[in-house]
């Protein structure tokens, strides 16, 4: 029932880029030790196998605390969660609120809430899933989420630093490479391949490591805690679990962790699960969240403004428009999980759609 592992190599790779969005930057050269990775992101049949062995309850499932949402309608205080739907023409591309609606109900059995389930989807990857519910199905499994800079840099395949992690090309010789979003974001969605959502894993090409849907298809979690500039390189040294004793410059960051905070940060959100060593495993589809503090959104949170997704450039879209994690019936979040938040963080995480993200 587990994925079976696809061996990555030690590197040294160009992570981040500067062309496109400031938070993807600095580009730097980064060190990644050999690690195996599942071959897809985990899917509705494998988390359900978790769930019907522990008896697990995702976040998204769990009632909220209303001490966690000073001001907000107690109505909308219930398990639940964010689910895509388009818009009725052009937007604004800025206010991610337009397209993300809060459903209550909405969870891992049913993404886009009552009524919605998932009948013929057991190989669609597993959405509306927490920072904390990935980490849990890792432990399950006997197996770790990767860092970014592991995520990145097996999403590249062995290529160097293109545009794309297949090359420079969005479609080499007119092929569509992955489920991405096809169309007018957010209101038209004419489908990748014939799926306007997610589709079953591994439905377009592999890289050249053999892994699949390391692009489109579901944003997915990884470890690395969300940081901006300097302090990225305090997020990446905690992702690897080494002891940071001092968070570089707080300026212009709301993410980094300040000196008191680092192992409460690293403790509480980066701590993994047992696993052989070099193992990483991609979570439940899960590998990703939003905004400051706890850079984890889920079921009930959505993508923040100059959060980091899979777009496409140019045009320049925010909130992943060309995502094809952009389930219109499940919540997604940005590449870099982190704390676990106050507000339910439930939502299938995300792989970057350019190399260089």
């Amino acid at each position: 029932m587990l994925t079976d592992l696809v061996e990555v190599p030690a590197g040294t790779f160009t992570m981040g880029a500067t062309e496109f969005y400031a938070d993807e930057a600095p580009r730097r050269e980064v060190d990644v030790r050999a690690f195996r990775l599942e071959r897809h992101p985990v899917t509705n049949r494998q988390f359900a196998a978790f769930v019907r062995e522990t008896g697990y309850v995702t976040l998204a499932e769990q009632q909220p605390d209303p001490a966690d949402f000073p001001g907000a309608d107690p109505a909308d205080v219930v398990p639940g969660g964010l689910v895509f739907t388009p818009t009725d023409g052009p937007v604004p591309l800025h206010d991610w609120s337009r397209w993300w609606r809060w459903q209550p109900g909405a969870c891992w059995r049913a993404p886009a809430g009552p009524g919605s389930d998932l009948d013929g989807r057991d190989d669609h990857p597993v959405v509306q899933v927490a920072y904390a519910d990935a980490q849990a199905y890792a432990a399950w499994a006997g197996r770790e989420l990767p860092t970014e800079a592991e995520h990145e840099y097996a999403a590249r395949g062995g290529l160097p630093a293109t545009t794309y992690a297949w090359g420079d090309e969005a479609r080499p010789e007119g092929r569509l490479m992955a489920n991405t979003w096809q169309g007018r974001f957010p209101y038209l969605n004419t489908g990748a391949a014939g799926w306007s959502g997610t589709s079953p894993v591994g439905s377009f090409p592999a890289n050249g490591y053999g892994l699949v849907d390391m692009i489109g298809n579901v944003w997915e979690w990884t470890t690395t805690l969300y940081a901006l500039g300097a302090d990225r390189d305090a997020a990446d040294a905690l992702a690897r679990g080494e002891d940071v004793a001092v968070a570089t410059a707080g300026t212009g960051s709301c993410c980094a962790p300040a000196r008191a905070d680092v192992g409460r940060l690293d403790e509480a959100s980066l701590a993994r699960a047992s696993a052989a060593p070099g193992e990483r495993h991609p979570g439940a589809s899960s590998r990703a969240a939003p905004t400051c503090a706890p850079r984890s959104t889920a079921c009930a949170t959505a993508p923040p403004p100059g959060h980091r997704s899979r777009r496409t450039p140019p045009p320049r879209t925010p909130a992943s428009a060309a995502s094809s994690a952009l389930n219109p019936s499940a919540a997604q979040a940005a590449d870099r999980p982190s704390l676990p938040h106050p507000q339910r963080d439930s939502n299938p995480c995300y792989r970057r759609e350019r190399a260089g993200s």
